[in-house]
């Protein structure tokens, strides 16, 4: 009958609560049938507990046999979930060991009938110890029911991967061999796979079964240390000096890496904790000074040092840090030293010491103090950085006739403080003796200080300055002068000392501080030798400033509704109480608009007292100091409209300057142009031009000949770069037509009409048939009937007069054009329409008058008349009406009269 297998996984671990282990794991999982017969038996691998453990169940249903094999006494059918139960091993003392034991079944269905399929064999883990020659483990079975028909092999680690050749297999027997020794350090646990084929379709018969072997750990490696043995501790202290490292690389928690530490030599002056290897001393009494360095040789062994223990040795440096435990010692007991009087910042004596510490260390650098005999500061002590000596020096002149003889006393000292040691701060007497020598006189005081008040007259004494010889106490032949007097305003007599004021003296002069000038003066004896002192003149203040306004010009913005004030500040060079606090008031000649509120002592606010235009005003004010001097001063008050809460009326005015003087400079320009043209064809109107071809220009014929006649617009011509062509009345191509729009019928520019009369045969002269922006446009009304039209350059001064009988209005002549004249009368009247453009939108905020005007008609009604009068004669050569006229027509008259 078919019977249905499953195959199991065994997995064991070993659990032990007490003494040698019995079972290599604590838990088993076995694949049996679903169905177990009584009397099946149960394999449970390699268990091997000896004769001194008893084997027993915790399940009735299973006995343990001879050969520890688990016996079924019934028949058991397994549920999905198994069954589970403990085998305990009992040695003789009683202790015991647990392993639990878990029965697993599977059923594996094939269409309808049962086969047998492939098992899970297994075998516990390997425990070899490393190093081992050659064993045999034992079998590796497969409980297939005809083993004969079985053959084995084994691959992976440890066969086929490195470690390569390390075990092997009986190919019939399963008899698993070990060929050669492992290391655990290189390979701790190895891992490889057996496989059971039959022999006659040598088709596996079970799933490959992964064999482990534990290489187990034997103490052959010696501890080594790491890190370096270098060590430092302070002298004379009993402290830890360091800690020593060392690693093993047997199995970590076994007692082959059990270290213990010890000391070889040095045990006298150190010790070492066995198990930490921390190194410290076992004495105060290390001297750095006496030997700096200590070599100690240190053991370290495993097994804790017991029997088998393997060991090194290496050999520890231990340095001592210097302590500050010597003082700096002198090399003599006491020192004299000789100095001439008078000398300062002076090297009188080098002081050597000795001191065994650390070189170039605070416990080494010394430190001197002058502990006696320096109570007026005449000496100082320094260091020699290089070799340590103590530096003496003069700090102030000495006076032999004040003292002869000195004696101080030295105390050498280091830079850090004393340790471990009794000693103490040692000191030395210093014997100074001071020589005489010749000295220069010397003034009564080093300085003496004068008051002076800054009015003082010249040529009076203010007093005297006098010096001594420092010996014999007298002032006989001693000479006086001044070294520094930057403003001479003292002179010094040069045979008795006395000051006396030679100029005036200003106590606001840049050479005073805080009313303070000073004076050097020299005293010179009869062997040249000098004393030098100096005069403190402290110069008085008298009121002879008065306040000062110096901002005279101060800008207001214009508000509407509403009186604007500004802040006047006055200054005074006095000092109180000539000065501050001032008094402000209004000026005697002050025309109301204005009045002035003190704000504090130096300012006021001058405020309007109604609405005043936008303009400059001119406001006195009178200020006067506290002790009533003062005077009227003119302030100016400039009133404009602010924008953006400033006001720039004045930084306007200077920035348009330059287009101011051109605006101004421009009509003057424009009349010296026209002046010319008009003295060019009044000299020129009797003469007959040549012809001089088409490229210089075209003779014309004018219409009339009658001096004094209305002028007829179209005998006013406008030059034109245009060429008109016989019987066309208009010029087509030129600049001034394609600039200028407007109506197309005639052109008129103020009162000069521009109407075709000819033909044109080069450049043209003439605009005809058209009308430009100067008679309708913009500017038709400011040039036609304006100031240009018939009012002053209409029928006035250029109407009918030169310009209009005379020049332009002639009859039965020919007129000559140049076109560099053409070019630049249309470049002016170009520059003048964007000048005349540019003011009229710069009208609101401008000073100056360049600016365009209107002008009302100055014809007919008018006081004036109009003169045009002039052109009402018919013989023009009969001018005797014109001494009747006014004296502005009399100069007109002269210039149209000349031939």
């Amino acid at each position: 009958m078919a019977q249905s297998f499953v195959f199991y996984i065994i997995t064991i671990t070993l659990m032990l609560s007490y003494g040698k282990a019995c079972f290599p794991p604590n838990s088993i999982h076995i694949v049996v049938p679903q169905t177990i017969p009584a009397g099946h038996v149960i394999s449970t691998g390699n268990v091997d507990c000896g004769p001194k453990f008893v084997l027993t169940t915790s399940d009735p249903s299973f006995t343990v046999g001879s050969n520890r094999t688990i016996i079924a006494l019934s028949k058991i059918t397994l549920t999905s979930t198994g069954r589970t139960f403990s085998l305990w091993a009992e040695d003789s003392s009683g202790q015991k060991t647990e392993m639990v034991v878990r029965l697993v079944a599977q059923t594996v269905p094939n269409n309808g009938f049962l086969r047998r399929s492939k098992r899970r064999w297994g075998i516990p883990p390997f425990d070899i110890p490393e190093n081992t020659v050659k064993r045999n483990l034992g079998p590796v079975r497969s409980d297939t029911v005809d083993e004969n028909s079985m053959y084995y092999t084994v691959s992976g680690p440890g066969v086929t991967e490195p470690p390569v050749g390390v075990f092997s297999i009986e190919r019939y027997s399963g008899e698993l061999l070990m060929l050669k020794p492992v290391d655990r350090e290189e390979y701790p646990i190895i891992k490889f796979i057996a496989r059971v084929y039959d022999r006659n379709t040598n088709k596996e018969t079970d799933r490959p079964l992964n064999i482990i072997v534990n290489i187990t750990d034997l103490n052959d490696n010696e501890p080594t240390f790491t890190g370096p043995l270098q060590f430092s501790v302070l002298e004379q202290t009993k402290a830890v000096v360091g800690k020593v490292s060392a690693t093993d690389r047997d199995q970590e928690g076994t007692p082959h890496t059990k270290i213990k530490y010890s000391l070889l030599t040095g045990t006298d002056l150190f010790a070492i904790e066995p198990e930490t290897g921390v190194i410290s001393t076992v004495t105060e009494t290390l001297d750095r000074e006496v030997k700096d360095t200590h070599l100690v040789t240190v053991q370290i062994a495993d097994m804790s040092g017991g029997e088998g223990a393997l060991s090194n040795t290496a050999t520890a440096t231990i340095t001592l840090r210097d302590i500050n435990d010597n003082p700096p010692t002198f090399t003599k007991t006491n020192y004299d030293v000789n100095v001439e009087e008078n000398q300062s910042d002076q090297l009188i004596l080098r002081i050597p010491v000795e001191d065994k510490d650390l070189e170039n260390t605070p416990n080494w650098n010394s430190q001197f103090l002058i502990t006696k005999g320096n109570e007026n500061g005449y000496f100082r002590m320094e260091r020699d950085p290089k070799t340590n000596e103590g530096l003496l020096y003069t700090s102030k002149p000495l006076d032999y006739e004040k003292m002869k003889n000195i004696k101080l006393e030295v105390t050498a000292r280091n830079q850090a403080e004393l340790e471990g040691a009794k000693a103490s701060w040692v000191s030395i007497p210093v014997d100074v003796t001071v020589t005489n020598v010749d000295e220069g006189p010397e003034f009564t005081a080093p300085t003496i200080r004068f008051v002076v008040r800054e009015d003082t007259e010249k040529d009076k004494v203010i007093g005297s300055y006098t010096a001594a010889d420092p010996e014999t106490k007298s002032s006989a032949g001693i000479k006086y002068y001044k070294v520094t007097d930057p403003t001479s305003w003292i002179d010094v007599d040069m045979n008795s000392g006395e000051l006396k004021v030679v100029d005036t003296i200003d106590r606001e002069s840049q050479l005073l501080q805080d009313g303070i000038y000073n004076i050097t003066m020299k005293a010179v004896d009869a062997s040249l030798k000098t004393g030098t002192g100096t005069v403190i003149i402290q110069v008085e203040d008298v009121n002879d400033h008065v306040p000062e306004v110096p901002d005279k010009e101060l800008v207001l913005c214009d508000k509407d509704e509403e009186l604007g004030s500004v802040l006047v500040v006055a200054e005074d060079k006095d000092q109180p109480p000539f000065s501050a606090p001032f008094r402000f008031a209004m000026g005697a000649d002050h025309d109301g608009n204005w009045a002035i509120e003190a704000l504090n002592d130096t300012a006021a606010t001058l405020k309007q007292t109604k609405e005043l235009p936008t303009g400059i005003y001119t406001v006195p004010v009178e200020v006067n100091d506290l002790q009533g001097s003062g005077k009227t001063q003119m302030v100016t008050v400039r009133i404009c409209q602010c924008r953006n809460g400033a006001c720039p009326d004045v930084k306007s005015s200077v920035s348009l300057g330059a287009l101011a003087l051109l605006a101004m400079l421009l009509p003057l320009a424009l009349l010296l142009l026209l002046c010319l043209l008009l003295c060019f064809f009044c000299v020129t109107k009797n003469n007959k031009w040549e012809e001089l071809g088409e490229s210089s220009g075209v003779l014309l014929k004018s219409n009339i000949e009658a001096p004094g006649d209305q002028v007829d617009s179209n005998l006013i011509i406008v030059p034109n770069t245009g060429i008109e062509q016989p019987g066309n009345s208009s010029v087509k191509g030129s600049a001034l037509n394609a600039d200028w729009q407007g109506n197309k019928s005639s052109s008129t520019i103020g009162g000069f009409a521009m109407q075709e009369s000819g033909v044109f045969k080069s450049s043209g002269v003439m605009v005809t048939g058209e009308q430009n922006e100067f008679s309708s446009g913009q500017y038709g009304n400011q040039f036609g009937t304006g100031q240009f039209g018939t009012g002053q350059f209409g029928t006035g001064q250029f109407g009918t007069g030169q310009f209009g009988g005379s020049s332009f209005a002639v009859d039965k002549r020919h007129l000559f054009y140049d076109s560099a004249l053409h070019h630049t009368w249309q470049t002016n009247g170009r520059y003048l329409q964007q000048k005349l453009s540019y003011l009229g939108t710069e009208e609101g905020g401008r000073y100056a008058d360049d600016i365009l005007h209107s002008y009302g008609f100055e014809g007919e009604g008018s006081a004036a008349g109009s003169v045009g009068c002039c052109s009402d004669q018919g013989n023009q050569d009969n001018l005797d009406f014109l001494n009747t006229l006014d004296p502005k027509f009399k100069t007109l008259a002269d210039i149209c009269s000349k031939r």
